[in-house]
């Protein structure tokens, strides 16, 4: 090779090192650039989540004086908001879709209970078209009422505006001052059933056998699969009930409205003569029964509000959203308290395992009461429990950690929900003291297993079971598709009774009543919270707040605070719902939007209705995950 060629071979290696070098620096660089570029936004998003969260504090320094809070909740009613997916939250919130949450009971009765204090709210319209408040949930309604009524004692207005009245709606809505519905509008007030629907003669046509292991006369939990109506035991136990609640839910309403007694009840068993007498216009039923005060459009029940509290260009009204009230209320001051009530909160049915939304899992629940066991600074505890029971492997698991906080010397005191049955009844049962509502449903002190089977059904298609095993029990993990084997079938009947027996000897031991007498008013029959009380199952009759101060009573707390231990978000979580925030302010994402008058339909069609049939009953089945396929539930307990 030539000078002349080296020279220039190394000329184009030279060439080449140098724009490699460059070509990496300039890689380096816009790598640089790209991370700093990332931490200025990241930097920024989090100030701006922190300027989110403290722009909504000082909210409250820019509410107008005089201006009404409409309460406009749009959810089902229950007793805590389940955990949620932050990142489904989020695209839920930025592409739309989902279907309706849930809304807490005590955040909203916590929201009208600062209105009452706040001297800038002169009203509070009630505007519930949106709020689901299933049948079951009537003690949460009436919760709600409560903290309503002492808002309208205060002194301040309270308006119910609506198109159309559910009957839990109503019963809310017959707190208010004045109640307005839409000219063309109805109240729905059909009175409490308890329906059920019964699959055995399906059953049989598919050649299902249902093996069933059951104690207790009114434990009719299981009737859908064994017969195809409900038994005399199961409707006589059931009327009992649903018209305590009836009775409750009338008087309630007619004491509200001034109507004399009898009313309502008239106008439910015999609507047709009301609304002939009205020529078919059901708002004017309403009006001439006395249940609403006048009847007009939208655009006319805005000007009626605007006439109490003002005129706003843009919203109609002078007002203050219940969620951007809620963001804008200050924490209580913090200062030095001599201990904390831990409140501890089993809603759903009782199943056995980790946390999910919708249920009350065992091994969480349990987990929580251990940690306040454990937490120093928790003097007393307060279990919520608004369960119709379950599992009673977890029932007991949750149990065990109540007795262990009593060890501990540390007070357990149970507030009973809507629904603290079977299961729900065996967590409750080993507490101090036992506090329920006037409508809670309670007892239901019984036990059931059931296992199908689809041996004669797959036979029909030609698909069979067969096999060998060392012990007459070695088939029975293959029970389902092939038949139960006899002996495993004494040992769950066996089972069934020494369950029942120990439910008895459980409420015996923490109720200090005898076997016998907690055999004549269990048996699996329910009861409603105020007869419960002349029952022994209960103690006392109040709410929530009357359980933490009694709770707080027996650890001789003079001061307190109230602390939930439910999971934390975690602060990633945090963040993501952060950013969401962020998102709405820059106007990337849409803000949900809050409308008065919004309703969801009160009358669901009947495709609408069998598919909530077989949801439901689908999620029936997958809380049936007891180790040992023994439970404590109360189904016939969910009136409609």
């Amino acid at each position: 090779m030539t000078q002349v060629a080296e020279r220039e071979r190394m000329t184009v290696w030279s060439f080449l090192k140098n724009a490699a070098k460059v070509v990496i620096g300039l890689s380096l660089l816009v790598q640089s650039l790209l991370f700093i570029l990332l931490l200025v936004v990241v930097f920024g998003l989090i100030g701006g989540v922190s300027q989110q969260m403290s722009g909504e504090k000082q909210a409250a320094m820019r509410i107008e004086d005089g201006v009404a809070l409409v309460l406009n909740p749009d959810g089902v009613l229950s007793e805590q908001a389940p955990p949620s997916d932050p990142f489904q939250d989020a695209l839920s919130q930025a592409f739309g879709g989902g279907g309706p949450g849930e809304v807490s009971v005590h955040d909203l009765i916590r929201v009208v209970r600062a209105a009452k204090e706040d001297s800038r709210i002169d009203a509070l319209v009630l505007d519930l078209g949106k709020l689901y408040v299933p049948t079951i949930y009537a003690s949460k309604a009436y919760d709600l009422a409560d903290a309503i009524a002492e808002f309208r004692d205060s002194g301040k207005r309270v308006i119910a505006v609506a198109d159309n009245y559910t009957q839990e709606q109503y019963l809310l809505a017959s707190e208010a001052d004045t109640v307005l519905m839409h000219d063309y509008g109805q109240v729905f007030v059909l009175g409490y059933g308890s329906y059920r629907t019964y699959y055995k003669s399906a059953l049989d046509k598919l050649k299902v056998n249902s093996h069933v292991f059951r104690v207790g006369t009114f434990k009719s939990a299981l009737e859908p699969y064994l017969r195809d109506d409900m038994s005399e035991p199961a409707k006589l136990a059931n009327q009992a009930f649903l018209d305590v609640l009836w009775q409750r839910y009338t008087s309630t309403v007619e004491a509200n409205r001034g109507l004399s007694s009898g009313t309502v009840n008239a106008f439910g068993q015999d609507m047709p003569r009301y609304l002939e007498a009205a020529n078919g216009d059901m708002a004017q039923m309403a009006k001439d029964v006395g249940l609403v005060d006048e009847v007009m459009g939208r655009a006319d029940q805005v000007a009626y509000l605007a006439n109490i509290v003002g005129e706003d260009e843009e919203l109609g009204f002078r007002q203050v959203d219940f969620q951007k009230y809620r963001a804008a209320m200050s924490d209580p001051a913090d200062r030095p308290r001599v201990g904390n009530v831990a409140v501890v909160t089993a809603s759903g049915a009782i199943v056995d395992g980790d946390e999910r939304p919708g249920v009350a899992a065992g091994d969480a629940i349990a987990q929580q009461l251990r940690e306040a066991r454990e937490d120093e600074n928790v003097k007393a505890v307060v279990l919520r429990v608004d369960s119709p029971g379950g599992s009673a492997f977890a029932s007991e698991v949750m149990r065990d950690e109540v007795i262990a906080l009593k060890e501990a010397g540390k007070p357990v005191v149970v507030s009973m929900g809507s629904l603290a049955a079977s299961g729900g009844y065996w967590i409750s049962a080993a507490a101090d003291e036992i506090w329920a509502s006037p409508t809670t449903i309670t007892g239901s002190i019984g036990i059931f297993g059931y296992i199908p089977t689809l041996e004669n059904t797959l036979a029909d298609i030609g698909v069979n079971t067969d096999g060998v095993g060392t012990t007459p029990l070695s088939g029975f993990t293959a029970a389902g598709l092939g038949p139960l084997p006899d002996q495993a079938g004494q040992i769950l009947q066996m089972s069934i009774e020494e369950g029942y027996d120990r439910f008895l000897t459980v409420v015996s031991e923490g109720r200090g009543l005898s076997k016998k007498a907690v055999d004549d008013v269990g048996q699996g029959r329910v009861w409603i919270g105020e007869t419960a009380e002349g029952l022994g199952l209960v103690d006392k009759l109040g709410d929530l707040d009357d359980a933490i101060s009694a709770a707080a009573e027996r650890a001789e707390l003079e001061d307190w605070d109230v602390v939930g231990m439910s999971r934390e978000k975690s602060a990633f979580e945090l963040f993501v719902e952060g950013l969401t925030g962020v998102g709405i302010k820059l106007g990337l994402v849409e803000a949900p939007k809050t409308e008065l008058f919004g309703s969801r339909a009160s009358h669901r069609g009947t495709m609408a209705q069998l598919t909530d049939a077989i949801r439901a009953e689908a999620e029936f089945q997958a809380s049936f995950n007891d180790p040992n396929a023994i439970y404590a539930r109360c189904v016939v307990c969910e009136a409609r």
